[in-house]
């Protein structure tokens, strides 16, 4: 039997989120890891139609992931921009308008 192995890598903005979202797909012949600016997924198998079904799969997984991802980034931002409260480096919430 022969084995099919391959990778794709994709940069992206926020390669945590759109690494995240993909976390169901990681099955048996696709896995999604995190990269430097972006995100990787290794894809290896035997039967080439699955590959190629998985494959497509993923891709159009991938473009909903990076959408939702962006899209969530800007209503975050956009919340903290008219609220006056910023997220701090850990991820908390924290208002810079209030008194010390």
């Amino acid at each position: 039997m022969i084995g099919i192995e391959g990778a794709i890598e994709t940069p992206h903005t926020l390669p945590g989120c759109v690494a995240a979202a993909l976390e169901p797909d990681n099955l048996t012949l696709i896995r999604t890891t995190t990269i430097e600016g972006g995100v990787r997924a290794e894809i290896d198998g035997t039967r080439l139609r699955s590959i190629i079904a998985s494959v497509d799969d993923y891709l159009m997984n991938l473009a909903i992931a990076e959408d939702v991802c962006t899209a969530a980034s800007k209503s975050r931002q956009s919340k903290t921009e008219s609220s006056g409260v910023e997220s701090g480096s850990n991820g908390l919430k924290t208002d810079n308008n209030r008194e010390k």
